[in-house]
Formats: C-alpha cells, structure tokens, sequence
C-alpha cells in the first residue's frame, strides 16, 4: 500500500485534433500520453489539417487533400463531416504511391495503409478515416495509447474550460499540449489550476532523416518517416524530442 504522503501515479493526458495522416510531431505527443483524447467534436475549418497534409515530391512538400461536403455546412463539426466520394481514396493512394513506391519500406507497409483508409473512407465520415489511419500508423510505429474521443466524454465547456475538464474526466493529473495552443491556454490557465492540472508545452526539433528526394525537407506527414525508414521510425520519432516546459516559461522542465 502507498504511503499517503506519497505523490499521485502520473498521468499525463493529450489532446488533438484527428488529423489526416498528421506529421511525426503529432506522434511524439501520443508517445508521450497514458490517455490521448481526440477532439472529434469541435468544429471543423475548411483547408486545415483535418482534411489535408503534406507528402514529400521531387519539387518539396506537395499537398494531399481529402475531398469533403462543406457547400452550405459551414458550422460543422470534425465527426459531421463526410467525404465528397468514398471512391476518391483510391485517388489519394496512387497519389501517395507515385510519390513513395521506391521508398525501401513502402511495399511493407502500403497495403496496412490501404486497408486503413479504405476501412474509414467505407464509413463516409472524414474523422472515420482519420482515425483509421492514425491508428494503423500508430501501430505501424509501436505507440501503444489508449485513444478516447471527446464526443464520447459528454462534457462542455469552450477551449480551455472544455480542455481542462476533458482532462480532468479521464483522471489526468497532467496535460501535454502542442505549443501552438500556448496563447490561449494562457489566457485560460485558471480553468486547470482550479482543477490541479499542471500544463506543460511540447518542445521538439524535427530530426533529420533520408528521404526519397535531396535536400531533406521536414514536416512532411509521417508517412513519409515510415516509408523511408521502416523500424527505425519510432527511434527517429523520439530523437527529435526535448523536455517539455511549464506553460508561460522559456527552459525545458524534467518530463514525467
């Protein structure tokens, strides 16, 4: 038995968007998380991440783009959005395959990204075929975190407020956040201090790695990480990764 003195078990907790096909940054979050929550019910912005990421191609970083309804449903929500065509997947594969097929791991691995987009295009939801891919890829990798999406949690709130408290209903007693969210997290602190959760910020430097194309260009959807280096991607992932920092500070903090 625990002396009751002794410090509760750490549990951090992440929060995201379901990205399509996101970048290795986005994983080294999940890498970090006893429980990641994937926010599927906020509302979804045209031309964003949620719909579109970047492969590497002979001229740089190049755009793939899921097609979607959005004509007249401008207040919807990432898990109300549908795909424009089922079909258009297979669009979306060659594309990746004329970009990757003489990649030394894409025949290993393309057909598990196949069946996992096909798997959650089938369903006509973009947050489906999302989530299908982010979890074969996180397979793919070896992260083993528990994903719970925050339609299911039922709690209310806006940004902070409904970040805090979607912390605090999966008994987090630690939020890891990208730095992007910094502003506003900021301006909202109160909403976790009043809650015991402690907020600390992502610090990661995107390692380099051989691509299929010179000079490196870094950013590209993590895909591009897998391809090129098969079992070597999680090892990779996790070079590029520094101590995280306590919200409004400039240094690095010890992880938990």
């Amino acid at each position: 038995m625990s002396s009751p003195l002794s410090a509760p078990t750490p549990r951090t907790c992440v929060i995201a968007q379901p990205t399509f096909i996101p970048w290795i940054g986005w994983f080294d979050l999940a890498d970090q998380a006893d429980v990641m929550i994937i926010l599927d019910d906020v509302q979804f912005s045209k031309q964003s991440w949620q719909q579109r990421n970047r492969l590497r191609t002979p001229e740089g970083l190049g755009f793939l783009s899921v097609s979607v309804k959005s004509a007249g449903r401008s207040h919807q929500l990432i898990n109300e959005v549908e795909l424009a065509n089922e079909s258009s997947v297979e669009k979306l594969l060659r594309t990746i395959q004329g970009y990757y097929a003489r990649a030394p791991f894409f025949r290993e691995h393309f057909p598990g990204l196949g069946a996992s987009m096909r798997e959650g295009a089938a369903t006509g939801k973009l947050a489906e075929l999302n989530i299908s891919v982010i979890r074969w890829i996180m397979q793919t990798l070896g992260i083993d975190v528990p994903l719970v999406r925050s339609s299911e949690l039922e709690m209310e709130g806006k940004r902070g407020e409904y970040v805090a408290a979607l912390c605090e209903k999966v008994g987090a007693n630690r939020y890891l956040s990208p730095a992007g969210a910094e502003d506003y997290l900021l301006e909202d602190r109160a909403a976790f201090d009043s809650r015991g959760i402690p907020v600390e910020l992502q610090v990661y430097e995107h390692p380099e790695y051989r691509q299929c194309f010179k000079p490196f260009e870094p950013y590209a959807s993590v895909l591009d990480l897998i391809f090129n280096t098969g079992p070597e991607a999680l090892e990779i992932l996790r070079s590029g990764r520094r101590h995280s920092r306590a919200l409004g500070t400039t240094s690095g903090i010890a992880s938990i």
